[in-house]
C-alpha cells in the first residue's frame, strides 16, 4: 500500500468522537473564503497571488472592485491564503462539528416536554401462517404481535429475512454487509426474553435494517464509497445503541448512494423491485428497496434534501423524516450539519411511529437535539387536528411537469370521505433554491480532505452533478454569502412559524413545488406514503407535512389516509 493512502485508510478507521453535530455556519472558513480557489491554487503551486487572480476570483464570486481597492487587498490576501494554509494542516475527522448550531425554532419557542403514554394501535396476534416468508411484508405492529404471542420467534423472522437478502441481493443491489453473526445472537437473546415474559417494546425481536452511514462495531461503514469500504469504528452509532436496547435485531447495514447522494455506491446500482431495471432513488436507496422487498421489518435512513422521501416515493414505503433536532446523529456520517436528519423507513405510518419513539430525544452528543415530547395517539379525533393542503398546487394542470395529478386529486376525494374539511393554504414564497449553497458548503466542508488529497476520483460518480465536481466548485462560494444564506434562512424559519400558527398539519403533492427543499431548509418534519400506483407498475407518493416537533398530529393524520387505502399493503412480486 502507498504510504500517503496506508495513512489515510488509519485516519479514517479509527474511533470516531461521540459526535456533537454542531452548525449553522459550518464551513464558512474551510469551504468557503472570500475568493476561495483561484487565490489557493495559485498559492499552492507556488505562484504569486497578483491583480489577476482577483479579477479571476472576484468574477467566480460575482462581485466587481476597483482597481485603487484590489492593490490594496493585495497583501491581506497573501495573510489570508498563508492562514487558510496552515488551517488545512490541522487534521478534521468526518466526526468533528463545527463549533455552531443551527436551531430551527424560531425566536421565543420551545418544544413541549410534557411526555404523556404512547397509546398506539390496539393489534391483536394471527395465526401462525404455513409459509414463514408470508410474513415477509407484515407491518411491525403484526410481527410484535406474533412475536409477544411467541406464534413465531426472533431468530424464525431474522432466518427469514436473511435468507431473502441472500436471495434477492443479486437483483437489488440493496445491500453491502449482512451482520449475521450479531443478528442471530440479538435475535436468540430476544427470544430467551420474550419466552421469560420480559417485553422490551414494541420492537423487541423484530429484524431492521440500518443504512451503512451508520457506525455499528464489528462491521465496515462503508458511507457507500470506495475511498471508505474499509472503514471500522469502534463505537455504535447512538440510533443503533438505542435499537439494540428496543430489542431490535440489526440484520444487514444497507446501501447508500455514495456519501449519500443518489442511488449508486461502490457495488453497483440499487435497484427498485417494483421495476427492476430502474434505481432505487436515493440516497437511502437500499433502506427503501430492502423494505419495498420484505427484506427487513423496517430500515432506518437519512435525509438532507429529499434523500428519505425520494426513495420512499420510488419504492412505495412510507418514510418518515423528523423535525430537525429530533433523532441524534451521533455515530452517522456527516454531510450537511445544519440539514442532516434520522428517520425511519417502514411498511406503515404507525409503524414509522413506534420506530421514530425508539430513537429520539437527546444523548448529550448531538447538541441540535431537544428533548420534546412525542404524544402518539393512534386513535386521536381527526377533529382536533387543523389540516390544511397546498390547493394552488393541486389545481396545478396535469404535465410534464406535474404526473401524479389524478392520484394526488383521488388523495382529497378520500379525505371528503373521512369527513375531513381541508382549509387551504399556500407556502412562503422565497428563493429555497438559492439557499441550496447551505448544503453545497457544508458537504464541500465535510469532504474537504477527500477532494484536496484527490481521492475523490476514486468514487464511482464522477459526471457534472456528482459530489467530486460539486465539492470542488463548493471552495468558490464566498463564506459571506454561506452566512447570508443563513440569514435568509431565518426569514424563512419566521415565515413557515407563521404559517403553522393557523394550522397543524398540510396534505401536499410530493412533487411539483417548493415544499421539499423549504422543509429540509427549515427543519420540518414530513412523511411519505403511497397512494397510487402508475401503469407500469411503480408507485407514487403523497406529503404531509407538520409543524416544528409535531410528529404525533403529523403521522395521525397520515395514518387515517393510509387507514382509509390500502396501498401499503401492496407489494411487488420479484
Amino acid at each position: 500500500m502507498h504510504m500517503d493512502e496506508e495513512r489515510d485508510e488509519k485516519q479514517s478507521n479509527g474511533s470516531f468522537e461521540r459526535r456533537e453535530f454542531l452548525g449553522y455556519f459550518a464551513g464558512s472558513a474551510l469551504a468557503s473564503t472570500l475568493f476561495p480557489g483561484v487565490l489557493w491554487a495559485k498559492a499552492a503551486a507556488g505562484a504569486e497571488i497578483d491583480d489577476s487572480a482577483i479579477i479571476a476570483a472576484a468574477q467566480i464570486a460575482g462581485v466587481t472592485i476597483a482597481e485603487d481597492d484590489r492593490r490594496q487587498m493585495l497583501e491581506g490576501l497573501k495573510g489570508q491564503t498563508q492562514r487558510l494554509t496552515a488551517l488545512r494542516l490541522i487534521p478534521l475527522a468526518n466526526a468533528v462539528p463545527p463549533a455552531l448550531l443551527f436551531n430551527p425554532l424560531p425566536k421565543g419557542t420551545a418544544p413541549t416536554e410534557a411526555q404523556r403514554p404512547i397509546r398506539p394501535s390496539v393489534t391483536t396476534a394471527g395465526t401462525r401462517p404455513a409459509d414463514l416468508e408470508s410474513l415477509a411484508f407484515a407491518t411491525v405492529t403484526e410481527l410484535g404481535a406474533l412475536l409477544r404471542a411467541r406464534k413465531v420467534t426472533s431468530v424464525e423472522l431474522t432466518q427469514m429475512y436473511i435468507a431473502r437478502l441472500k436471495r434477492l441481493d443479486p437483483k437489488l443491489k440493496c445491500t453491502i454487509t449482512i451482520t449475521e453473526e450479531r443478528a442471530l445472537a440479538q435475535a436468540r437473546a430476544a427470544d430467551a426474553e420474550l419466552a421469560a415474559g420480559k417485553v422490551r417494546g414494541p420492537l423487541h425481536g423484530i429484524p431492521w435494517g440500518a443504512k451503512d452511514l451508520l457506525a455499528v462495531t464489528g462491521y465496515p461503514t462503508t458511507w457507500g464509497s470506495a475511498p471508505y469500504k474499509n472503514q471500522l469504528f469502534e463505537e455504535n452509532a447512538t440510533v443503533v445503541d438505542r435499537l439494540d436496547r428496543a430489542g431490535a435485531v440489526l440484520i444487514a447495514k444497507l446501501t447508500l448512494g455514495e456519501l449519500a447522494q443518489g442511488d449508486i455506491w461502490f457495488g453497483g446500482m440499487t435497484r427498485n423491485p417494483w421495476k427492476l431495471d430502474q434505481g432505487s432513488s436515493g440516497s437511502s436507496a437500499g433502506p427503501g428497496s430492502a423494505t419495498a422487498a420484505g427484506c427487513v421489518g423496517f430500515a432506518i435512513g437519512t435525509e438532507t434534501l429529499g434523500s428519505i422521501s425520494s426513495p420512499s416515493t420510488r419504492n412505495g414505503v412510507t418514510g418518515l423524516r423528523p423535525t430537525y433536532g429530533r433523532v441524534p446523529r451521533t455515530g452517522a456520517m456527516a454531510l450537511s450539519w445544519s440539514m442532516d436528519k434520522i428517520g425511519p423507513m417502514c411498511r406503515s405510518v404507525e409503524d414509522c411511529a413506534l420506530v421514530f419513539d425508539a430513537i429520539r430525544g437527546r444523548d448529550g452528543h448531538d447538541l441540535t437535539v431537544h428533548d420534546a415530547a412525542f404524544n402518539w395517539d393512534a386513535a386521536r379525533p381527526l377533529s382536533s387536528i387543523r389540516i390544511g393542503y397546498l390547493k394552488s398546487v393541486f389545481d396545478l394542470p396535469e404535465g410534464r411537469g406535474y404526473t401524479t395529478k389524478s392520484f394526488d386529486s383521488a388523495a382529497l376525494a378520500v379525505f371528503a370521505r373521512l369527513g375531513v374539511k381541508l382549509t387551504s393554504v399556500e407556502l412562503p414564497i422565497l428563493n429555497y433554491d438559492a439557499m441550496r449553497i447551505i448544503l453545497t458548503a457544508e458537504a464541500g466542508a465535510a469532504f474537504d480532505e477527500l477532494t484536496r488529497s484527490g481521492r475523490v476520483r476514486e468514487m464511482a460518480q464522477q459526471g457534472n452533478g456528482a459530489w467530486p465536481n460539486t465539492f470542488r466548485t463548493s471552495r468558490f462560494i464566498p463564506a459571506v454569502d454561506y452566512i447570508n444564506a443563513n440569514r435568509v434562512r431565518s426569514l424563512a424559519i419566521q415565515a413557515w412559524a407563521r404559517l403553522f400558527e393557523t394550522i397543524d398539519v398540510i396534505v401536499a403533492p410530493t412533487s411539483p413545488g417548493s415544499q421539499l427543499v423549504a422543509t429540509n431548509l427549515t427543519g420540518h418534519p414530513a412523511v411519505i406514503l403511497p397512494h397510487g400506483f402508475r401503469d407500469d407498475g411503480t408507485p407514487v407518493s403523497l406529503t404531509f407535512l407538520g409543524a416544528l416537533y409535531g410528529e404525533a398530529p403529523l403521522l395521525r393524520v397520515a395514518k387515517a389516509y393510509q387507514d382509509a387505502t390500502e396501498f401499503h399493503r401492496k407489494h411487488p412480486t420479484l
